[in-house]
């Protein structure tokens, strides 16, 4: 198994992770979408992608943002999007992918990560109950 930051030749592997996952979230993102999201996070800057590769292919992703906060004079890191393929789990490659996130949001000087995820989602928050801590948040949006 090994996490790597997102490249271009990721694509062919990414892209059908990317459309199971939207899938998953009852979402269909369009294909502009899907291209400017890949190009942003190979890119690197604002939002980072990394990936797992398992058996010698792309098997999971994560996508992050960092972003400053009112809270503190660094900055926070939000893992937006995480997915391991129905295949590979099991494997640890969800775990992985999350201490591969922290590792490069530290190094990129963010105090906090966080993430959420919704309440049906089972499988995704027994895991993050091993990694995490959960919080006492409630989301809004408009």
């Amino acid at each position: 198994m090994t996490v790597r930051p997102l490249a271009e030749p990721d694509r062919a592997g990414w892209v059908p992770l990317w459309e199971d996952y939207n899938s998953f979230y009852r979402h269909r993102a369009e294909p502009e979408v899907t291209e400017l999201t890949f190009t942003r996070l190979c890119a690197g800057e604002e939002m980072f992608g990394l990936v797992a590769e398992h058996d010698g292919r792309v098997a999971g992703f994560a996508h992050c943002l960092l972003h400053p906060s009112t809270w503190t004079t660094a900055s926070y890191c939000y893992l937006e999007d995480l997915f391991v393929d129905r295949g590979a789990r099991g494997t640890d490659l969800g775990t992985a992918l999350i201490e591969a996130v922290s590792t490069e949001a530290n190094a990129r000087g963010a105090v906090r990560v966080y993430w959420h995820t919704q309440e049906y989602n089972g499988a995704a928050r027994s895991l993050y109950d091993q990694v995490a801590r959960r919080t006492s948040f409630i989301k809004y949006e408009r």
